[in-house]
């Protein structure tokens, strides 16, 4: 029998993907959403660059860019949720028609362009919430910016003290040459600057940064970020964002939009750029995987590839929110299958 939370998300497939995405977070601000607690699975449990998080699965950023429901998805039993892309400047984004699903291939394609509400709006959201539970804002830069790592850096001071850890977002392809900044003295300059600002901020509280990149990198970029990254002390890596290639066999007609390409179709790109990662990092910072999970069978290969937490997002548009509490139950019973007593255990085990 179909749950109401199912009937309503296959009621909003048939609406526009945008103009279905605008009412369900519309439903969830009014409490309409699926309630799970965060804590079912102790196995699920883990600390993460310091964050004591009751299970490794979080939203990923995109779902809630304006920082309206996050509690709302915590209550649907995420063990984290990162609100964003958030720029200085609100900014409309692309043009409409900008997400479009790929049904038969269970992925979606976006071209948004970090629309949001600008920084203000979200940092009074975020000031108002009930503080219960690990929120992370994913920071990013205006599309006609200066001074684009100016923008990350008024990004983190605007926030600081009002989210539990910090996304920098270098990794979308709808902001044109925003992913130049994944590479060479244009990282180092972004990295160093951010360094310096939380240097002067650590006075008011400490908090991990992560860096959000791209699954269309080779082994040379993945060396020279982990490296960067290390250097200038973040946290954890995560693993990745959209894609620009288009997987062999895409059978739906939206395959030939332009965007990032999000979803099923990503799931063994997404891990395989993972678990290079894990390699060249060898322990020294914290990989977070995300790209097409759709099953915990999804999530427990990332985490075997080296992901010490995982974020889902483009799942729910087919299967909806209510999907949190699969993925975690398929996890966590595959964990005790395989003799692991926690999910830490697991970690690049595979």
């Amino acid at each position: 029998m179909s749950t109401p939370h199912g009937l309503a998300t296959a009621l909003l497939r048939r609406l526009d993907a945008e103009t279905a995405h605008g009412l369900t977070i519309s439903a969830l601000k009014a409490g309409l959403g699926p309630r799970e607690r965060q804590d079912t699975q102790p196995n699920l449990a883990i600390d993460l660059c310091g964050l004591k998080l009751p299970n490794c699965v979080g939203l990923a950023a995109g779902f809630d860019k304006n920082a309206e429901v996050a509690d709302a998805m915590l209550g649907a039993g995420f063990g984290f949720v990162e609100c964003g892309t958030v720029t200085p400047l609100p900014q409309a984004g692309n043009p409409r028609p900008r997400i479009f699903r790929l049904s038969e291939d269970g992925g979606v394609i976006n071209r948004l362009g970090f629309n949001n509400g600008g920084l203000d709006a979200y940092a009074a959201r975020l000031a108002k919430r009930r503080r219960r539970g690990v929120v992370g804002a994913n920071i990013g830069a205006n599309k006609d910016s200066a001074d684009r790592i100016g923008d990350y850096v008024a990004g983190l001071k605007r926030l600081w003290g009002l989210a539990d850890y910090f996304t920098v977002n270098i990794s979308s392809p709808n902001t044109p040459g925003l992913r130049d900044l994944q590479g060479g003295e244009a990282l180092a300059d972004l990295l160093g600057r951010l360094a310096e600002a939380r240097t002067a901020l650590s006075a008011t509280g400490a908090y991990p940064i992560f860096l959000k990149v791209a699954p269309d990198l080779d082994d040379v970029q993945i060396d020279a970020i982990v490296n960067a990254a290390i250097t200038h002390g973040l946290d954890a890596l995560i693993v990745g964002n959209t894609t620009l290639q288009r997987p062999p066999g895409l059978r739906s007609a939206n395959a030939t939009e332009s965007g990032g390409l999000s979803g099923a179709p990503l799931t063994a790109l997404s891990t395989e750029v993972l678990r290079r990662f894990h390699a060249k990092a060898a322990g020294a910072i914290a990989l977070i995987g995300v790209g097409g999970i759709t099953s915990g069978a999804d999530a427990y290969a990332k985490i075997r590839a080296g992901a010490r937490a995982v974020q889902l997002y483009s799942a729910m548009v087919y299967q909806g929110p209510g999907l949190v509490t699969q993925v975690r139950t398929e996890l966590s019973a595959r964990l005790k299958a395989d003799g692991f007593a926690s999910v830490a255990d697991a970690v690049g085990a595979g």
